[in-house]
Formats: C-alpha cells, structure tokens, sequence
C-alpha cells in the first residue's frame, strides 16, 4: 500500500490472484515452458558453438572463413530480428505444399509441451543466436591455450583431430567456463523476447494473468522473482562448476561479453 499511496494510485492488491486457478497453474507451465525451451536451446547452441570454435581456430581456410561469417552476421543482428525471422519468413520460404502445410498446422501436445511452431521458431532462433557468441568463446579458449601444448601433442603423433578431441577442446572448455555461464545465463533470460512470436513462457503467462484479472503488478512481480530464483540457481551452479573444474592461471583471451 506505501507504494500505491506514493504513486497517488488506489490500487487493491490481491496477491492470492497469483495461486488461484488457473493463474497459478498458468504461470508453472510459463515456468515449465521457459526452461524446457532454455535448456533445448543451449544444447543446439553448445552443439554448434563447437563446431564454430574448431573450425575458427583450424587451418582450413574455407571452412574457417564460413565459420567466421556465421558468427559475424548472427552476433551483429538483433535477436528479435531473428526470431521474427524464423517464426515469419522461414514458412514463406519453405515450398509450398505438404512440408509448409505440416509447418503452419502443427500443434502436438507432449507430456512436457505442446509442440507447435511458436515453440520451434523460438528454439531455433535463440540457439542458432547463441552458438555464434558460444563459438567466439570457444575459440578465445583454444587460442588461450599454450601454443607449446599443441605443437607437444603434434609431436606425440597425435593428428590434428585428435589433438581437438584429447587437448584443445577439453582444456579450452575448462578455460572458457565463467564466460560459458554468462551466455548460459543470457539464454534463459533472451528466452522472455520468445514472447513476440506467441510463445507460452513466464512474460507471455504474465500477460495472460493480467489480461484476466487487471493485477499486473503482482503477475509483473511473481515473473520478476521468478527469473531472479532461476539466474541465481544458475549463477551458483556455474560458480561450482568453475571451482571444481577451472584450470587456474588460464583466461579466455579476446571472449567478448556483453
């Protein structure tokens, strides 16, 4: 009431509204959806962002030259450009028919979420955004690492892949993993802009609790802890990992963060 009357405003706080049903019911599953759609999402961008990092760092020069424009022009467009991208433009590009047809249709309840474009859009457009800034980490990590451990492992007669699969990826990883919990933190909060193209996470959940029930300010609040419980789990959770499994003396030169 102290910020009401300081606003001017006669505002009823309801607080209940927020464990009553189906509002209640409708933030979980906004929960449930963001980080199911988190989680998917960082394994593409993971996925991807090492194969970015290798070849960015490999002496093949097309490859590398590939790799550096994807990272170049997914990091410097703007992630809601992107999701508009993938939820408007990519079913007009399909060829008409069966495969479009199947696209715009698809709505298929799972027992963890309802599968439909909204949520493919919103996966797809947040983990190809992520793993160009996950393949730049990357590729700061296997560039920190001393040249001496390369040429050492060449000169063991490892190959070149192998000297990726046993030193330069399992090391660099370790390098780069403060950095790694900064983007695994971004995508859990880039996942509330999924809200443009329909996508039923926590801010879209929110929306619809103050649509019925006019109490924004308490469905703003809820989401606001809500997402400050999750990023600190996460934060404690990177924090551990980093103590556990960091080499000291080894940073990430050159990994950009925003």
């Amino acid at each position: 009431m102290l910020l009401a009357g300081f606003l001017g405003l006669q505002y009823d706080f309801r607080w209940s509204v927020l464990w009553e049903s189906p509002f209640g019911y409708w933030l979980l599953q906004g929960v449930k959806n963001t980080i199911i759609l988190s989680l998917l999402a960082w394994v593409i961008a993971l996925v991807l962002g090492i194969a970015l990092g290798i070849l960015r760092t490999a002496p093949w020069r097309v490859p590398r030259a590939v790799a550096t424009a994807y990272v170049e022009f997914f990091r410097n467009t703007p992630l809601l450009v992107q999701l508009f991208f993938w939820y408007f433009a990519v079913p007009q590009i399909l060829p008409a028919g069966p495969i479009r047809d199947a696209v715009n249709s698809l709505n298929v309840d799972t027992p963890l979420l309802t599968l439909n474009y909204e949520f493919l859009a919103a996966l797809a457009g947040l983990g190809v955004y992520t793993s160009a800034r996950v393949g730049e980490t990357i590729r700061a990590g296997i560039q920190s690492i001393p040249r001496q451990q390369t040429e050492a492992a060449l000169s063991s007669g490892l190959s070149l892949v192998q000297v990726y699969r046993h030193v330069l990826i399992p090391v660099g990883l370790r390098i780069v993993i403060p950095p790694m919990a900064t983007e695994f933190l971004s995508i859990f909060k880039n996942s509330s802009l999924a809200v443009t193209i329909g996508f039923a996470e926590i801010t879209f959940q929110t929306q619809q609790v103050n649509s019925y029930t006019f109490k924004g300010l308490e469905a703003v609040t809820a989401a606001t802890l809500i997402y400050l419980a999750i990023s600190l789990t996460i934060a404690a959770f990177m924090s551990r990992m980093e103590r556990q499994y960091a080499i000291p003396g080894l940073i990430a030169r050159g990994a950009t963060r925003e």
